[in-house]
C-alpha cells in the first residue's frame, strides 16, 4: 500500500488533527497526526528504508508522543524468565500488536539489524512476535526496544521463554514435516509420471526399477518421519482399543508404502508410493489448518500475556518510590501508575480524575472514568492522569489471571458434539474397513491385478477426516470468537445449547438494572433517629455483596455488624451494637404488609422505611429488542415488589413479569417453561440466582455478579453490556449452521466418493487429493465464524424504577 490519502497521517493512516505535524519526505511536505509519526517517517527515510511505504499492505501503528521508559527491561531480576543465553549474547522474544503486514516485519528486521550489538532478529507478522539476540556488552535491550517503539510497534513481554521455545519448536517441527512431505510428494509424482506415461510398457526393466527404488528412497522419510504424528496417533488408539482417524490414515499410508516396497523388491506390476506421500502431504496441510483454527481462541490468551507489565512503581512509607518486579507486589502496597501505563495489580483507586481503558477485560474500547475508591484491574491502561492504587489482588488472584484461566478452560473443553463426532468417525472406520475387505474380495474375483489399487483408493478417499473435523474445528473457532466479544463458555455444551434457546428469563436487580441503587428517601418511625437507622442499614449491607449495598455506600461511620445472614427472597439480618436487626421487605423486617419499600426492623416492629430507586442499564432496551428480533420470548423474574417489577417490565417491553420471586420460585418458573417443551436461558447476577442458573438449560452470569452465580452459570460475560447476550446467541446459531453445513458436506462427500472408489473409477493419488480437499473445505468453512463486530446502536434513555429489598 502506498502512503495514505492527504486527509490521513502519512505514517499510520489516522485522521489528521486541525494542526498536523509536517516533515519533508523525499522533497515533499507530508502531514502527520503527531510528532512521533513524523519522527518515525523521517528516520525510516534517513535509514534508506523508504521501501517500507511502497511494500506495506496496511498502515503502521500510531507512534504517539508519550515517552516510554524501557530501562527496567535491562534488569536481570525482571527478565530472568524471558531471556536465555545464546552464542555471543542473550536472546528474548517479545510481542507487539502493531505488526499488520509483512512490510512491518521487514521494517523491524532491517531497523534492528542497523543497531550495533544486534546478533540476530526475526519478526513474524502473523504471530506478532519479535525474536532479538543481542550482545549486552555493546548494547542494552532498552535501546533496541526504544527503536521498535519509535517506529510505532510497542513491545510487550511474552508468556515466558520456556513457553516461547516450546511454541517455536512445535511450529518448526510441523513446518519441517510439511516441507519434507511437499518436496517428497513433488519428487515422487515426477518419477511416478514417468512410470504412468509408459502406456505400452516400452520402458526397460532396469530403468523402471531405478525409478521405483529412487521413489522408495524419497517416500520413506515422508511416510515415517513427516507422517509420524499419524502413526503415533494410531498406536495410541490401538493401545486404547478404539478405532479412529489416525488408525485409518496410518494404516492406509503404511499399506500403500508396504505394498509398494514389496512390489519394488520382487519387480511387481504396480507401486503406489505417490499415493502414500500425497496422502501424508495433504493430511499434514489439513491438520495444520485445523490447528490454526484451534489457535484462534489462543489469541485472547496472547492478549492477556501482552497486558502483563514488567515492573511496578511502589510507593514507600516516606513517599518515595521504588521500581520492583510485579511478582514482588503484595496486598496493601501502594503503586503509582503513569498515564499510558498498564496497571500491574488489582486495587482501589486513591486519586480522582483518572480513567482506565478496560478493552482487554471487557471488550469496551472507551476509557472508563473512575472515582476514588473504585475498583481497578490489572491489565487495564491508565489514561489522561497518573493514578495511585491501593493493591487488593496480585498474581493469580487478579481478575486478569482469572480471565486467562477461564479462556484456557474454555479451550480445553471437549464438548459432547465433538465426542459424538469422534464416535461417528470411529463407527465409520469400522464400517469402512469391512467395506474395504468386501471390495478387495470382489476385485480379487473380477480383476485380481487391480484389487489392491482399488481397495487402497477406497480407504484413502473415504477417510472420515472431514467428518471428524467438521464439529471440533467449528467449535474451536466459535469459542475464540465468543471470548473476543466478551463472553466465556464455562461448560462444554453451552454454545450448542444456547443455539436452541426459545425463551430467556432475566433477573432484574443488577442484571437489567445497572446494579447501583440510589437511596431516595428515609422515613423513621416512633421517633427513631434517621441517621441511626442509616448507620444500622449500612452496617448490615456493607459486606453483603448485594446490589442494594450501593444505596448505603455513602455512610462512612457504619458500626461493625456480626452474624450477618442473607435470607434469599426476603432480606438480610444480623447483630449491630448488640441488637438483632432485619433489613428487607415489610413482611420480613417488621411483620407488616409488603408495600414495595425497604424496611429496617427487629422482625416485629419497623423503625425506618427506605425508598430506593435504580436505573436500567444503558443498553438494556437495545439488547432486549435484539433478542426479540431473534424470535426469543422474554420473561422477567425478580424478587422485587410487584409495582416496581411491573414498571420495569413496561419500560423495557417485557410482558411476562413475575415479582416477589424467591430462588425456589424462580427455579419452579423455569421448570414450568421447560415442561412445555421450551429451551430456557437464564440471565442473572446475584447469589439468589445460583439455583436457577444451574437449573436452566443454559445460563449466563453478568460480569459484575456474585462469584457463586458465575460458578453456577454456563457462560460468563466479561463486560456488563447486555448486548453481549444477543451477540452470543447469534454466534451460537451461526455455529450450529456451520456445523450442519460441515456435516452435510462430509457425509455427502463420503456417500459419493465411496461407490466411485469401489467401482475402480478413482486412482489412489486422486483419492488422496479428494480426501484432503474435503478436510480443507470443512476447516475453511469453520473459519467463517471469526468475529464480525457490528456497530452499536445509540443507547436509550435511562429507565428509573423503585427497587425493593428482595430484588434480585
Amino acid at each position: 500500500m502506498n502512503a495514505p490519502a492527504a486527509a490521513a497521517c502519512f505514517h499510520c493512516g489516522e485522521p489528521l488533527p486541525p494542526h498536523p505535524a509536517t516533515a519533508a519526505i523525499d522533497g515533499h511536505s507530508r502531514d502527520f497526526c503527531c510528532e512521533g509519526c513524523a519522527g518515525a517517517a523521517q528516520w525510516i527515510r534517513d535509514a534508506d528504508l523508504g521501501d517500507y511505504y511502497a511494500l506495506r499492505s496496511a498502515p503502521a501503528g500510531q507512534v504517539g508522543t508519550e515517552t516510554v521508559d524501557f530501562s527496567a527491561w535491562d534488569r536481570d531480576d525482571l527478565l530472568h524468565e524471558h531471556v536465555h543465553a545464546v552464542d555471543g549474547g542473550r536472546e528474548i522474544t517479545v510481542l507487539t500488536d502493531g505488526m499488520r503486514c509483512a512490510a512491518c516485519a521487514w521494517l523491524i528486521d532491517r531497523a534492528l539489524r542497523r543497531e550495533p550489538g544486534v546478533l540476530d532478529v526475526s519478526a513474524n507478522a502473523v504471530t506478532g512476535r519479535i525474536r532479538i539476540a543481542w550482545d549486552p556488552s555493546r548494547v542494552v535491550l532498552s535501546a533496541l526496544l526504544q527503536r521498535i517503539a519509535a517506529l510505532g510497534y510497542r513491545p510487550y513481554l511474552s508468556g515466558g521463554e520456556a513457553r516461547e521455545q516450546a511454541r517455536r519448536a512445535e511450529r518448526n517441527r510441523w513446518l519441517l514435516r510439511l516441507g519434507l512431505a511437499g518436496l517428497g510428494t513433488m519428487q515422487a509424482m515426477m518419477f511416478a509420471e514417468a512410470l504412468y506415461l509408459d502406456f505400452n510398457n516400452e520402458m526397460p526393466t532396469a530403468t523402471r526399477d531405478f525409478f521405483r527404488w529412487i521413489t522408495l528412497l524419497v517416500s520413506t522419510p515422508v511416510v515415517f518421519w513427516a507422517g509420524w504424528p499419524f502413526i503415533a496417533g494410531m498406536l495410541r488408539e490401538l493401545r486404547g482399543r478404539r478405532l479412529g482417524m489416525d488408525t485409518l490414515i496410518a494404516s492406509a499410508t503404511l499399506l500403500a508404502w508396504g505394498a509398494s516396497f514389496v512390489e519394488t523388491v520382487r519387480g511387481g506390476v504396480h507401486v503406489w508410493f505417490d499415493a502414500a506421500v500425497m496422502f501424508v502431504f495433504f493430511l499434514l496441510a489439513a491438520r495444520m489448518l485445523e490447528q490454526r483454527a484451534r489457535n484462534v481462541a489462543s489469541a485472547q490468551v496472547d492478549a492477556l500475556a501482552r497486558a502483563r507489565p514488567v515492573i511496578a512503581m511502589r510507593e514507600l512509607a516516606d513517599g518515595t518510590r521504588e521500581a520492583v518486579p510485579v511478582s514482588a507486589l503484595r496486598v496493601d502496597d501502594i503503586v503509582r501508575v503513569a498515564a499510558g501505563d498498564v496497571l500491574p495489580a488489582d486495587g482501589r483507586l486513591l486519586d480522582a480524575g483518572a480513567s482506565f481503558e478496560e478493552a482487554l477485560l471487557t471488550g469496551e474500547s472507551t476509557p472508563v472514568r473512575k472515582a476514588p475508591g473504585a475498583d481497578v484491574f490489572a491489565g487495564t491502561v491508565c489514561r489522561e492522569h497518573p493514578a495511585r492504587v491501593h493493591v487488593t489482588g496480585v498474581g493469580p488472584d487478579t481478575r486478569l489471571s482469572q480471565l486467562a484461566r477461564l479462556v484456557e478452560h474454555a479451550q480445553a473443553h471437549r464438548p459432547p458434539l465433538a465426542r459424538l463426532a469422534d464416535r461417528i468417525a470411529g463407527g465409520f472406520v469400522a464400517a469402512l474397513l469391512l467395506a474395504a475387505l468386501l471390495v478387495w474380495l470382489g476385485w480379487r474375483i473380477h480383476d485380481p491385478a487391480r484389487a489392491f489399487e482399488v481397495t487402497l483408493a477406497l480407504l484413502v478417499i473415504s477417510c472420515p477426516c472431514a467428518l471428524s473435523l467438521s464439529i471440533p474445528a467449528a467449535l474451536a473457532v466459535a469459542h475464540g470468537a465468543l471470548a473476543r466479544i466478551g463472553v466465556l463458555a464455562l461448560r462444554p455444551d453451552a454454545l450448542e445449547t444456547l443455539a436452541e434457546v426459545t425463551d430467556v428469563v432475566f433477573d432484574k436487580t443488577g442484571t437489567l438494572s445497572d446494579g447501583r441503587p440510589r437511596r431516595a428517601t428515609v422515613e423513621s418511625r416512633d421517633g427513631f433517629d434517621p441517621l441511626a437507622a442509616l448507620r444500622i442499614a449500612a452496617a448490615l449491607e456493607r459486606d453483603s455483596g448485594h446490589p442494594l449495598a450501593h444505596a448505603f455506600a455513602d455512610v462512612d461511620d457504619a458500626p461493625p455488624a456480626r452474624d450477618v445472614r442473607t435470607v434469599p427472597g426476603a432480606g438480610i439480618e444480623g447483630v449491630v451494637e448488640g441488637l438483632a436487626w432485619r433489613l428487607g421487605h415489610a413482611g420480613f423486617a417488621c411483620a407488616g404488609e409488603d408495600d414495595g419499600s425497604l424496611w429496617l426492623g427487629d422482625g416485629r416492629r419497623g423503625v425506618a422505611r427506605f425508598e430506593v430507586r435504580e436505573s436500567a442499564r444503558d443498553d438494556a432496551a437495545d439488547a432486549l429488542a435484539m433478542l426479540r428480533g431473534q424470535g426469543l420470548h422474554l420473561h422477567l423474574s425478580s424478587g422485587d415488589s410487584p409495582a416496581a417489577v411491573a414498571r420495569f417490565g413496561t419500560a423495557l417491553g417485557i410482558d411476562d413479569v413475575h415479582a416477589r420471586q424467591a430462588p425456589e420460585q424462580k427455579l419452579a418458573f423455569v421448570r414450568a417453561l421447560q415442561a412445555e417443551g421450551r429451551r430456557v436461558a437464564m440471565v442473572g447476577d446475584g447469589l439468589n440466582d445460583a439455583p436457577v442458573l444451574a437449573g436452566a438449560d443454559v445460563s449466563l452470569a453478568v460480569a459484575d455478579g456474585a462469584a457463586l452465580a458465575q460458578r453456577a452459570a454456563d457462560l460468563v460475560a466479561t463486560h456488563p453490556s447486555l448486548v453481549r447476550i444477543p451477540e452470543a446467541v447469534e454466534l451460537a446459531r451461526r455455529t450450529r449452521r456451520i456445523i450442519r453445513q460441515n456435516l452435510a458436506w462430509a457425509l455427502g462427500y463420503n456417500l459419493l466418493a465411496l461407490p466411485l472408489a469401489a467401482m475402480g473409477l478413482v486412482t489412489p493419488w486422486l483419492a488422496a487429493l479428494g480426501m484432503a480437499a474435503s478436510s480443507l473445505a470443512v476447516t475453511l468453512n469453520a473459519l467463517r465464524l471469526a468475529p464480525r463486530r457490528k456497530p452499536r446502536r445509540p443507547a436509550p434513555a435511562a429507565i428509573i424504577t423503585p427497587v425493593s429489598p428482595a430484588a434480585s
